[in-house]
């Protein structure tokens, strides 16, 4: 495994940076663009290892794809809710996305797969999906671990038979369940009602599915508590434009706020459907001042250069509590991350990572079951272990930016979904 050594900026930072397009946006519209009827044209598309699993299972699939990983486009052939190849192997990698959109379509179809993964996903919480998606006439031989991936899958519509359409769902562990069984119901002819039976019963990235949806052509109805896919629901062939990755715009607004420095992102604006974007009101809670420009949203570091702790809720925007956590170190008062409970199960345990790493740099934290402490402290020169987690790549090297000496190790995970990500970081010490 490799190494980074952070560079520590030598003046403050005043400057603009490009991000790539959103993973949650690329993985949804190749989805929804396969099950329309005809040609899908989708432009800022984020080709990392995420979105490549994806476009390489739909070929597999049999899907026509063509894409351009230079122009960020790709083209896909819709075949209005059918699958082409009725019988396929697929690897979706440590796509969460990839394995649980994948898997709701291809457990609705007339078809039998096998679905592979990496070891990383194997580990990752799968079972709830099956379930409901067994009770609606699929059918999974798992060849490994019982529901978990790796698993071969008899489509309900297989032999002719119908899929049920009416499902209930716990979204505790997962909103991405949720998601796949909303996006896939397109392909039953009678709709599909989806009970929820969690406490837990909407999340930004369930908005965002349901917002894209609206703009292929499928109107999603939700009462609090059950989500309704009308008969007759089918996806439109569309030229689509993915929104910039909000979830990487916000390292660098991170960065600018622990380097008394003032960064724009482009093309990230007030209109974007992304939930990270609360993230801004957290900086701004902080000290920092947020300002949408023409080219995009720039953060500015507080003018006395310091920053405000804070106690936030961010279970709806939990993507970027590894972000917060590293700039708190560095904040006047404690900061409390609460109710991200469900981040112990995403590519790694994220809250025992935060813990572990900040410690390991020499700052008091404090763990919870569902949260995190983290108090102001000196900051220790060290190496920092990611777990093969792109997040924790991307966020600890932040603290790079302001401490001499921070090395990430196995720095090369951000490839998940955002490849150049340390040249960009690079581009901004200049």
């Amino acid at each position: 495994m490799s190494q980074y050594k952070v560079k520590k900026p030598a003046h403050n930072i005043n400057c603009e940076v490009e991000v790539p397009g959103s993973k949650s946006i690329t993985n949804r519209a190749l989805l929804m663009a396969a099950l329309s009827d005809g040609e899908c044209c989708l432009n800022g598309v984020l080709f990392s290892d995420d979105s490549r699993y994806f476009l390489s299972s739909l070929i597999s699939l049999g899907y026509i794809i063509e894409a351009s990983e230079i122009e960020k486009y790709a083209i896909i052939h819709g075949h209005g809710g059918g699958i082409p190849n009725k019988s396929a192997t697929i690897n979706v990698g440590s796509a969460g996305t990839a394995a649980r959109f994948l898997t709701a379509m291809l457990a609705l179809s007339d078809g039998k797969y096998f679905i592979d993964a990496s070891q990383q996903m194997k580990k990752r919480p799968m079972k709830p999906l099956f379930d409901a998606l067994e009770s609606m006439g699929a059918q999974f031989e798992f060849t490994e671990k019982e529901g978990h991936l790796p698993v071969n899958v008899t489509g309900a519509a297989f032999g002719g038979r119908k899929p049920t359409k009416e499902v209930s769902i716990d979204i505790s562990e997962s909103t991405q369940f949720l998601s796949a069984l909303m996006m896939v119901a397109p392909m039953l002819d009678d709709g599909l009602t989806i009970h929820i039976t969690s406490k837990k019963t909407d999340g930004s990235y369930i908005r965002i599915t349901k917002k894209m949806m609206a703009q292929f052509g499928c109107a999603v109805s939700f009462d609090g508590k059950t989500y309704v896919i009308e008969a007759g629901s089918k996806y439109q062939p569309e030229t689509y434009q993915i929104e910039p990755d909000v979830s990487a715009a916000c390292y660098f607004y991170a960065a600018a706020a622990i380097t008394g420095g003032s960064i724009l992102v482009r093309n990230v604006h007030s209109t974007s459907m992304q939930g990270d974007m609360r993230f801004l009101n957290v900086l701004e809670q902080m000290g920092c001042d947020v300002k949408e420009e023409r080219r995009g949203i720039r953060v500015t570091a507080p003018a006395d250069g310091t920053l405000h702790g804070i106690e936030i809720d961010m279970n709806d925007f939990s993507d970027q509590s590894m972000t917060l956590a590293a700039i708190a170190p560095f904040a006047k008062e404690p900061v409390y991350i609460k109710n991200i409970g469900h981040i112990r199960l995403q590519e790694s345990d994220r809250i025992h990572a935060i813990v572990t790493e900040l410690a390991r740099l020499g700052v008091r934290v404090e763990e919870e079951q569902d949260a995190v402490k983290i108090y102001p402290s000196d900051v220790k020169p060290a190496v920092v272990q990611t777990y093969d987690d792109h997040r924790m790549a991307m966020s600890f090297a932040l603290i790079g930016l302001k401490v001499d000496g921070i090395v990430i190790d196995n720095y090369e995970c951000c490839k998940k979904t955002f490849e150049n990500y340390f040249d960009v970081l690079e581009s901004i010490e200049e």
